[in-house]
């Protein structure tokens, strides 16, 4: 993110999910027996199976490394609490490799510094990272996630994460949500050959990338692109709208966070530029359907994502959705939700594997990962992680926004691949 699918939530400090989460590390730090100690110095466990840094005798530690307190808290607090859902279900069934799953929390309020000190202080006692959120924090530890071989899943999806064999974007990366975007303004909203699109997105490497995409298959399309860049920090887009009616554009790309979507969204419609506008999945979060821009966000706003709507009539969301609903009744069910839980079933899936195997080191873990060429966790599409250097799916869902809606969208299109997706993955 400045996302991602993918992925930012409003402004929220959630005090019981921070104390939560303190308790998590205190319980982590009280949790470690001495019959654990040799497995966390490394070596082999009474049970056969070699075991490094985060793994015990009968606890495997993982870590997330999240917001709580900034930008993201919403989203930090989703995944958060779906992930330790699914740690408290795996247990209940025995655990992995039996051993009990622990999940160590930290939040670094999208401060790249307190990532970075964060890292370093649950890094010795954690086995892999099945939540990190931000690209700005994910990019400051490309180098020590590499290093440590620690298996880490950012909530971020820039194609500039790929290539590294611990680091795994799960899903699409923003370009190919770009391409498949273009792609559907083309086949469903009849734009044609020299029709001229905007293109409103974040700077930095979640922007940079969703214009890659755009550009390419706009130019494919004989479409022309007005790329408008702006911060993180601007929530009022009338000056862009504004350039963007002058330029007659068709359709308005979006590559930023929900206040973006809704401000460009409701200004554009009170303005009378009518026109689509396509996002990625961080560029919505289900709160905007109770803001005044609802309306607009349901007549102009199409969602392109890698994942399903929580909405979806797949088993594996209704039970995930039910399960979730059960536990934090209190809570939105969003994007996050989905995202984390998908993570930590994916991460467990390796875990069980590199057991299997017989061991449970980092480099255990990472090597599992890489020999899984078709995950499916029943949450949306099957995913092959053995090329470090593709995303792991090019799949992509339309979703629409519906305010009556768990999540507040509904799957418009179901998952397909983009026509032109492979050409520019090989053209890369």
């Amino acid at each position: 993110m400045n996302t991602t699918h993918h992925r930012h939530r409003d402004r929220q400090r959630t005090a019981g999910t921070v104390l939560a989460g303190v308790l998590a590390l205190l319980l982590a730090a009280t949790g470690c027996s001495s019959k654990a100690d040799g497995g966390d110095k490394g070596g082999e466990a009474a049970d056969g199976v070699r075991t490094g840094p985060g793994v015990g005798a009968d606890t495997i530690r993982l870590g997330a490394l999240t917001d709580l307190t900034g930008p993201y808290a919403t989203l930090g607090k989703s995944i958060v609490q779906a992930q330790r859902m699914w740690a408290e279900e795996t247990n209940a069934q025995g655990g992995i490799c039996d051993r009990k799953v622990e999940i160590v929390v930290k939040d670094h309020g999208y401060d790249v510094q307190k990532a970075v000190t964060a890292y370093a202080d649950i890094a010795p006692d954690v086995v892999a990272l099945p939540q990190v959120i931000g690209s700005p924090v994910v990019a400051a530890l490309l180098d020590d996630i590499e290093r440590d071989k620690m298996l880490t899943f950012p909530q971020a999806w820039a194609a500039s994460l790929l290539g590294k064999d611990a680091i795994q974007v799960l899903g699409t990366t923003y370009d190919v949500d770009m391409i498949a975007a273009v792609e559907f303004l083309t086949r469903d909203k009849g734009l044609k050959s020299g029709d001229r699109i905007g293109h409103v997105y974040f700077e930095g490497d979640y922007g940079a990338n969703a214009l890659e995409g755009s550009t390419w298959a706009a130019g494919k399309a004989g479409l022309k692109v007005t790329g408008l860049k702006i911060k993180a920090t601007d929530t009022d887009l009338s000056a862009q709208v504004s350039a963007l009616r002058k330029e007659g554009v068709k359709a308005v790309l979006i590559s930023a966070g929900p206040a973006q979507t809704a401000s460009l969204v409701g200004v554009a419609a009170s303005r009378g530029l009518s026109v689509p506008v396509v996002s990625s999945a961080p560029g919505f979060a289900p709160q905007l359907m109770k803001t005044p821009a609802a309306p607009a966000l349901a007549a102009m706003l199409n969602v392109v994502s890698a994942a399903p709507a929580v909405s979806s009539d797949l088993p594996g969301v209704r039970r995930m959705v039910a399960s979730y609903r059960k536990k934090y009744p209190d809570s939105p069910v969003d994007s996050g939700v989905l995202s984390g839980y998908n993570a930590a079933q994916l991460m467990g899936a390796d875990l069980k594997k590199a057991c299997e195997a017989g061991g449970l080191t980092r480099e255990d873990v990472v090597e599992a990962h890489r020999s899984q060429k078709n995950a499916d966790t029943g949450l949306g599409t099957a995913q092959n992680f053995s090329d470090v250097d593709r995303p792991a799916s090019v799949e992509t869902y339309v979703l629409k926004p519906d305010a009556k809606a768990v999540g507040g969208v509904v799957n418009a299109q179901e998952a397909h691949t983009a026509p032109g997706v492979e050409d520019y993955l090989s053209s890369r």
